[in-house]
């Protein structure tokens, strides 16, 4: 079931006036594309926003209002119209360089209807040129006019005061998330939110990632239980990396919805928009404990399933291998999923320790088991072996399978130490400095794997020669 939910403050206003920037100013994110073309937010971003201990959570609409040419327009703005129905608060952002113009008269009938306190944002005061045209805005009638400026942070402040004043009932959250602050915003953390004094949330950020109609909207309103992404069969649907929180048998689960990712070739001739994407769901990539990659599996895995694994291999996260739409499989008879499953590790050799599951998010069928590996595989990135436990058992492992190494002979692990979490992280102190084979290397993480686990993780190990302490002064 989705978290209990915060009061909502809902970001409206026509194309280009500053909505995904000052989203992302109050956010303390970069999750919102800025960009010029009109209509370049999509899906309803939502994040959650502490100011002065008082959460709430932050909506942009995207491009629901003015023309377009985009042909999900109509989905966009059903999307958009949702959202200003679940308003507490409504903030209607306008352009203070441009002025008062007609679409800005039209937006302003639509958000009184709302009967909800609105608070007018007079955008890009910071130019000169906007201090005259600030002044026709005060006619559309509302009551407070907030001037700022969202790409320099000024009057930002002033604005979340107001917010908070107009908030009912909003909770305390003394704690739990960091205020934003208003310089350079970044988004460059493992975590979304973070405690006061740097502890990190228990929550699991889950990135939903794959080619372009894999299916990955589909699966992720079927998690969420609701209609919560776009979903469309032309291809680049999703741009904005969406992040929705899901609670599921007291676990708190981060679920991230990115833009499909295309060969670096092909994204180049989509576009600034499709790369500013392709961007966003590399970051989210950064960002996961565990990627969920989904394949469109009558379409079979890919090159460019393999480069997504491959990224996510190197962030250290865990990885679970989805292939969607398999009700489209059912013909292959009996033995269709072992043939696909090895299809599958051919061509993702290198992730071999990824549990593959079948499911349809369609139907729904096996969606639920995705939640329970999900879960699996954050648990076992943050297993940690005993250090006597981990030296007994690389002890054995050793003795019976000696270390190969390159260009050395007689090469004895002398002690082990597990180094981290998340993913799990180990250094082997040999008797000579030397590089494990990387069969050998990768004989050891089954091993682990096998012995404590690790189910769905990369796992790091690192080599040194031990140094030794002798009278005579340290010897290497």
């Amino acid at each position: 079931m989705p978290a209990k939910r915060l009061p909502s403050v809902v970001l409206v206003g026509r194309p280009n006036v500053g909505k995904s920037t000052l989203f992302n100013r109050l956010t303390g994110s970069r999750r919102a594309i800025v960009n010029r073309v009109a209509g370049t937010t999509r899906d309803v971003l939502t994040h959650p926003v502490v100011w002065q201990d008082v959460g709430f959570e932050l909506t942009d609409t995207g491009g629901m209002f003015g023309a377009s040419e985009d042909p999900l327009h109509e989905l966009v703005i059903a999307r958009g119209q949702r959202a200003l129905q679940a308003a507490d608060v409504i903030v209607f952002v306008v352009d203070g360089r441009e002025g008062l113009v007609s679409a800005d008269e039209e937006i302003a009938d639509v958000v009184r209807g709302a009967n909800v306190p609105v608070i007018l944002a007079v955008n890009k005061t910071d130019d000169r040129r906007a201090r005259s045209g600030a002044l026709e805005l005060y006619r559309l009638g509302f009551d407070p006019i907030h001037e700022i400026s969202a790409e320099h942070g000024q009057g930002v402040g002033e604005l979340l005061d107001e917010i908070v004043r107009r908030l009912p009932s909003a909770p305390r959250l003394r704690g739990h998330i960091d205020e934003p602050t208003f310089e350079d915003p970044d988004d460059h953390g493992r975590r979304v939110g973070r405690r006061s004094g740097g502890a990190t949330l228990e929550e699991t950020a889950v990135a939903v990632v794959g080619r372009p109609n894999a299916g990955k909207s589909s699966l992720v309103n079927r998690l969420l239980r609701e209609e919560r992404m776009i979903v469309s069969e032309t291809p680049g649907t999703t741009r904005d990396a969406v992040d929705t929180m899901l609670k599921w048998h007291r676990r708190q689960f981060r679920i991230v919805d990115t833009a499909g990712i295309r060969r670096p070739g092909r994204v180049a001739r989509g576009g600034q928009v499709e790369e500013v994407s392709v961007l966003l769901a590399r970051r989210a990539i950064q960002r996961a404990d565990v990627v969920v990659l989904v394949i469109d599996a009558p379409a079979g895995p890919t090159d460019q399933d393999a480069a997504i694994a491959g990224s996510a291999e190197q962030a250290g996260c865990g990885v679970i291998i989805v292939a969607n739409k398999w009700d489209l499989m059912k013909q292959q008879g009996p033995d269709g999923a072992k043939t696909f499953d090895e299809q599958v590790r051919f061509h993702l050799k290198f992730v071999e320790y990824a549990p593959i599951l079948h499911i349809s998010a369609l139907t729904g069928e096996r969606t639920p088991k995705l939640l329970e590996t999900i879960d699996k595989v954050a648990a076992a990135r943050r297993v940690r072996v005993p250090t006597p436990e981990l030296n007994r058992f690389v002890g054995e492992i050793t003795a019976r399978h000696p270390p190969v190494s390159p260009g050395h002979r007689n090469v004895r692990v002398l002690f082990a130490a597990q180094t981290g979490v998340a993913p799990p992280a180990f250094v082997l102190f040999t008797n000579v400095a030397t590089k494990l084979h990387f069969s050998y290397e990768r004989f050891l993480q089954n091993q682990l794997r096998e012995a404590y686990g690790f189910a769905g993780t990369p796992l790091k190990i690192t080599v040194r020669k031990r140094t030794r302490e002798r009278a005579s002064g340290r010897q290497r």
